[in-house]
């Protein structure tokens, strides 16, 4: 008796733990250059229980006057709270360096992604010891009686706050539209840099394209994969209707599962406006509200088409009267169709992460942030 209620209980408990749906990880790219965010983006990120960033630390591309791969871009600044964010450093590599390095250029590149990322990591820890040194010496000072006011040794409480202070970061991301003339290239610096790199775990951007056509483009020798759904066809082409994406593109690539990598997912959530002059490609503005207000200066042509009714300079760049411009964005209704799309072929745990690019506000007041804390829960 005792035996038969057990087996029904353990029966119970596997039948109920099968129908509770992973909880996704929430994250973001985060991609400015200057990673400095204030009260009302840290707001935004705590309603959507973001818990992740992905974060650009720098670019390598080719150096053609020293004919060698060299980090450029480097961020300059960090202040998100390291405590209620892990943060996973991303460092975008040009598949040209790929195509173009020895593999002793390689074997140095590979040390000197591992130093400037420390160094980028080293300088956050730096920069919050001194913003909190700051805030306690503010706090001491102001404790002070009237009389006996004393501002205190700000550099000796920064080099004691320095060493408490811990990053969350268990994770490097290198970002590469690698081809199938530059993989060979190409993963023997991943191979290289998890031996660079021991202490975190190594991963991988992977394009729809190199997901559906996985032998020709070869998986890549790392612990994860970020399958990247967006941007799947160039802006410059004045023939496509949205070069940001759509769920049928996604549906014609995500064919199959069984990806030899565990995969985290990012998708758009971004808009942009495209810019021609006749069918040459004149450039990209992300700022698009103008074009739909001003019906004086801007003429609609169809949904997602207007045409410059005068000569105007935006910025630095000056259009002509008869330019078009194509606006660009991701309805809500496609978005969640990707992820339908993507729920039915990829593996989804409680360790994927679903991130969106990028966390900028005018992205996410567009959206809102409720729907964007529904689309993780539709995973």
């Amino acid at each position: 008796m005792k035996k038969a209620i057990l087996i029904s209980f353990l029966f119970v408990i596997l039948v109920s733990s099968r129908g509770v749906k992973p909880e996704v990880v929430r994250s973001f790219c985060y991609w400015k250059t200057d990673h400095y965010t204030n009260s009302a983006e840290d707001s935004l990120a705590k309603k959507m229980q973001v818990k992740h960033l992905y974060v650009r630390f720098f670019d390598v591309d080719w150096n053609p006057y020293a004919s060698e791969p060299q980090p450029v871009a480097t961020t300059r600044s960090l202040n998100w709270d390291m405590e209620q964010f892990e943060i996973t450093p991303s460092i975008f590599v040009t598949n040209e360096v790929m195509l173009l390095s020895s593999k002793k250029q390689l074997d140095s590149l590979a040390m000197r992604i591992e130093k400037r990322v420390e160094n980028v990591l080293e300088g956050y820890k730096k920069e919050q010891a001194h913003a909190k040194a700051y805030e306690m010496s503010q706090k001491i000072y102001d404790s002070g009686s009237q009389d006996h006011k004393v501002w205190p040794n700000t550099d000796s409480i920064e080099k004691i706050v320095v060493g408490k202070i811990k990053i969350n970061c268990k994770e490097i991301l290198i970002d590469c539209d690698w081809s199938e003339k530059s993989k060979k290239n190409y993963f023997y610096l991943l191979q290289r840099l998890k031996t660079s790199f021991p202490q975190y775990s190594l991963s991988a951007t992977v394009r729809l394209w190199q997901y559906k056509y996985r032998e020709k483009a070869g998986i890549p020798p790392v612990d994860k994969g970020l399958l990247m759904c967006y941007n799947l066809t160039s802006p410059t082409d004045h023939t496509t209707e949205n070069s940001i994406g759509t769920s049928k593109e996604v549906e014609d690539y995500i064919t199959k599962g069984g990806y030899a990598l565990p995969l985290d997912l990012a998708l758009p959530l971004y808009s942009w406006s495209v810019v021609f002059r006749g069918n040459q490609f004149k450039g990209i503005l992300s700022d698009y509200d103008g074009f739909v207000k001003d019906t004086i200066r801007f003429k609609k042509v169809s949904a997602t088409r207007y045409l410059f009714q005068d000569d105007i300079l935006i910025g630095d760049t000056y259009f002509r009267n008869g330019d078009e411009i194509r606006i660009e964005k991701i309805s809500d209704a496609e978005i969640r169709k990707m992820i339908g799309v993507l729920k039915s072929k990829i593996t989804i745990t409680d360790q994927t992460k679903v991130t969106f690019f990028s966390f900028d506000k005018k992205y996410i007041n567009d959206y809102g942030t409720e729907n964007i804390s529904n689309y993780y829960s539709l995973f």
